[in-house]
């Protein structure tokens, strides 16, 4: 492939040997170049001035870099792969030599991203997955330096192979599922990382000149902007700063949605695969088989929440690890939510029965009992409580003011916390739709996943001591996807490489029937009867 210019493509693809492309030397040697725009800023915003320690400072960088770039050109020199018709070979080390086989029917997905960089050069990077591969390989096999077409024409002939020979699900059609809408940008800044994107960045800003032996109260614009507002009141100046800060997040916001979206198509491909295409500097390609498609998520955090609008997610498996799946199990951006739930009946297979025409709909779920409300206010009040007390025994101690404070919070927060708690009881909800299990939870953001009822490997009890005084229990659908478990609402922790979702607080006896009815007789040899009882 790329290690064979001159030789046609026929002959290229017969041979299914390659190395990376020779562009990756331009990339490598680019690296440095990060170092250098740095001094050239920094003497920028200090009038030319420099010291010691920063040329220290930048002189490590420049050194690390250089580094960077000599592993990077080893690995050009050092990297073959190789296809067979069993298997993908990855060559590569110059002192500490590796080749990784992944045989070919144990391949699940082949995706192709490129960095800004790359991109310039004409590169991208093609990922391979595969079934059976632990924590640490589970990043997958990757080959950064191809040629677009190399890639392209690489991803095909793998799936081609792994295909060969097997059937492959029948799709109704191949096809575009949803595309980029412009007026879907109106929710770019109703999201919440923006405000925090800004403080972080700030705060690196100031650590690294810091370390530079710069002090950012002495830069001439620092000082332009004290002698500007300086002699303002402490509230006004609180409050510009607040709204600078607000718009500098949807800023951030507005310009992450661009650049993760442009572009952005879902569709439908031969063989019952869906393949998501975004980006606007970095592109990405990620590759979903319907096989493996076990659900989908959909998540209505509370900014958007307000103006009707919607995240969707797969639960798929092959999307690699806990990181590398939240990272690609996205399959929309933020859109109506009519348009998700759209979206989610184009994704899912054809419906049954009448039931599953709204999957996604909280809508007829079963309702929780209201010991799980009575649980939720009772963590609220202790919240609150408990940061009250924080100025209330500061207060005592050094300020009586704080005292009053922490009464003024203290009430404000139980209020605010009680109506987010009754809020997340209303949220809770199960059942069995057809041939799916839909569960319904959260607080912050609203979180309902549907999942295939032949996809639940097995199910998972426990009991709180608290639970079990109230009747309670946590019954979760373990499944082979996801990124981890509801290990609240809406909070995700990670359990063994499988996805386990919970349905939390629900009666013991609506709990173990819930699992009965989704999937007939797996609980059955652990559930004891009770005679006196008659059931």
């Amino acid at each position: 492939m790329t290690s064979h210019g001159a030789l046609p493509r026929t002959a290229r693809a017969a041979s299914s040997r390659g190395r990376l492309s020779g562009r990756l030397v331009l990339v490598n040697l680019s690296i440095p170049a990060a170092p250098v725009a740095l001094f050239l800023t920094g003497l920028l915003v200090t009038g030319g001035e420099t010291n010691l320690q920063v040329l220290i400072t930048l002189g490590s960088l420049l050194l690390a870099c250089l580094v960077v770039c000599g592993i990077s050109l080893a690995r050009w020199l050092t990297t073959r792969y190789r296809l067979t018709a069993e298997r993908f070979e990855l060559r590569s080390g110059l002192f500490l030599r590796s080749r990784r086989t992944i045989p070919i029917n144990r391949i699940r997905a082949v995706d192709l991203t490129a960095n800004p960089v790359h991109r310039i050069f004409g590169l991208t990077t093609l990922r391979i997955d595969a079934d059976g591969q632990g924590a640490p390989a589970g990043r997958g096999l990757r080959l950064d330096g191809l040629t677009k077409a190399d890639a392209a024409e690489l991803r095909s002939l793998i799936i081609e192979r792994r295909d060969t020979g097997h059937a492959r699900n029948a799709v109704d059609g191949d096809g575009l599922v949803s595309e980029l809408d412009r007026s879907w940008i109106r929710y770019a800044p109703l999201t919440v990382w923006g405000v925090g994107s800004v403080l972080a960045g700030a705060g690196s800003v100031y650590r690294t000149l810091h370390e530079m032996k710069i002090d950012p109260l002495e830069l001439g614009i620092v000082k332009d902007l004290v002698n500007r507002f300086g002699s303002v009141p402490l509230w006004y100046g609180a409050l510009l700063a607040t709204l600078a800060i607000a718009a500098l997040g949807v800023a951030c916001s507005t310009a992450a949605f661009i650049e993760s979206w442009s572009g952005y198509e879902l569709r439908r491909t031969e063989g019952g695969v869906l393949r998501i295409r975004r980006g606007l500097l970095a592109t990405r390609s990620v590759s979903i088989e319907e096989d493996r498609l076990r659900g989908v998520e959909l998540v209505e955090p509370i900014p958007l929440r307000w103006t009707k609008g919607a995240k969707l997610n797969a639960v798929a498996g092959g999307l690699g690890d806990r990181e590398e799946n939240r990272r690609r199990r996205a399959l929309t951006p933020p859109i109506p939510r009519d348009e998700a739930l759209r979206v989610a009946a184009e994704v899912l297979p054809a419906a049954a029965s009448p039931e599953e025409g709204n999957l996604l709909t909280r809508d007829g779920l079963a309702p929780h009992p209201r010991a799980a409300l009575r649980r939720r206010i009772n963590r609220a009040l202790m919240a609150a409580i408990a940061t009250a007390a924080v100025p209330i025994g500061l207060g005592l101690w050094l300020d009586p003011m704080l005292v009053t404070i922490g009464w003024i919070i203290g009430p404000a927060l139980a209020v605010a916390l009680t109506a987010l708690a009754y809020d997340a009881y209303r949220t809770l909800g199960h059942g069995v739709r057809g041939r799916y299990l839909a569960i319904a939870c959260g607080a912050f953001a609203h979180r309902t996943v549907v999942l295939r009822r032949e996809g639940i490997i097995g199910w998972n009890i426990t009991r709180s001591p608290f639970q079990r005084r109230a009747g309670l229990l946590t019954l979760g659908a373990t499944v082979s996807a996801g990124d981890g478990v509801y290990a609240g609402d809406g909070v995700y922790t990670v359990s063994a490489g499988d996805g386990v979702y919970k349905v939390r607080d629900v009666s013991v006896a609506r709990g173990l029937a819930l699992a009965e009815a989704a999937v007939p007789g797996m609980l059955a040899p652990f559930v004891e009867r009770d005679p006196a009882a008659g059931r």
